[in-house]
Parts: C-alpha cells; sequence; structure tokens
C-alpha cells in the first residue's frame, strides 16, 4: 500500500527512515513527493507500525497525517 504522510515543515532524514523501515518491509521504499512534500512510502506495514517507525526516527506524526492512496493498479503487469 502507499502511503501519504504529512510532516511539520523541517528536515526530513529519508534514509533513517528507511532503514527503519527496511527492517519490518524489506522491499518498503520512502520519498519525498516533490510537488507537496509530503513523505510517501510504499509498504506492506500497518500505518501505525509506519506511524511508530517514524516517531522512532524522530519525526512523530498524529494518525490524521497518514492517508492511504487508493491504487492505481490496473493489474495488467501481473496476469
Amino acid at each position: 500500500m502507499e502511503l501519504d504522510i504529512r510532516l511539520p515543515a523541517r528536515q526530513v532524514d529519508v534514509e533513517r527512515i528507511e532503514r527503519q523501515l527496511l527492517d519490518c518491509d524489506p522491499a518498503g521504499v520512502v520519498d519525498l513527493a516533490p510537488a507537496t512534500g509530503h513523505l510517501r512510502v510504499s509498504t506492506c506495514a500497518a500505518p501505525d507500525e509506519v506511524a511508530r517507525i517514524l516517531s522512532d526516527s524522530g519525526h512523530p506524526v498524529a494518525a490524521s497525517d497518514i492517508s492511504i492512496v487508493p491504487s492505481v493498479c490496473c493489474g495488467g503487469c501481473s496476469g
């Protein structure tokens, strides 16, 4: 699932967040959306687990700051 996360306006340590995410989801991906500055997380981890990872990384967020992005998968590439 893809998550869109609003973070307070400050420096975001994306590499630190990604290292911690990879401990629970080795296929997880983290980056900053250039248009919004929001953190984008692609993971199989639940939103509450991602919130814990962010908090442990020095970026605490409220549950209301995490939005699940609807899937854009058409299913065409996997059968």
